[in-house]
């Protein structure tokens, strides 16, 4: 499993910066988890993982239906960026302090769609959330 998510973690990251022509500050953790409705609109926080890279990095956390309102995105890209997202999500699931209902049936699920090769499916999708992606954060 570690030789897995590393080979994917380096092969991803390769193909990416190969691609990207533009980086931009990321939240890196888009889901509505990170969402705060209040009388003065919506709040968002989770901010643990932001950092810069490309768009198309935070779009390859939400549903496909959402990714769609960004015409601009690079299609191959947005698939890297999908596959480092699931290896990064499979790493938290693994992780021995990690407390997300069925974390572990889900960092397999994703190893499992790992091996099966691209497309690669959105966290909605694997997280069987409806939409709603599920909060990726190690919960401490």
């Amino acid at each position: 499993m570690r030789d897995l998510l590393l080979s994917t973690l380096h092969g991803a990251s390769q193909a990416i910066r190969r691609r990207v022509t533009a980086e931009q500050v990321l939240h890196g953790e888009p889901h509505p988890g990170n969402l705060l409705a209040t009388t003065d609109g919506l709040l968002c926080g989770g901010f643990e993982t932001c950092g810069v890279g490309p768009i198309d990095f935070d779009v390859a956390h939400v549903p496909d239906e959402t990714s769609a309102l960004y015409p601009g995105v690079h299609q191959v890209l947005l698939q890297e960026c999908r596959r480092i997202v699931l290896a990064m999500v499979a790493a938290w699931r693994w992780d021995v302090a990690d407390e997300f209902p069925n974390g572990l049936q889900l960092g397999t699920d994703i190893l499992g769609v790992r091996r099966e090769g691209p497309p690669w499916p959105t966290l909605d999708v694997l997280s069987g959330s409806g939409g709603t992606p599920a909060p990726q954060t190690p919960h401490r």
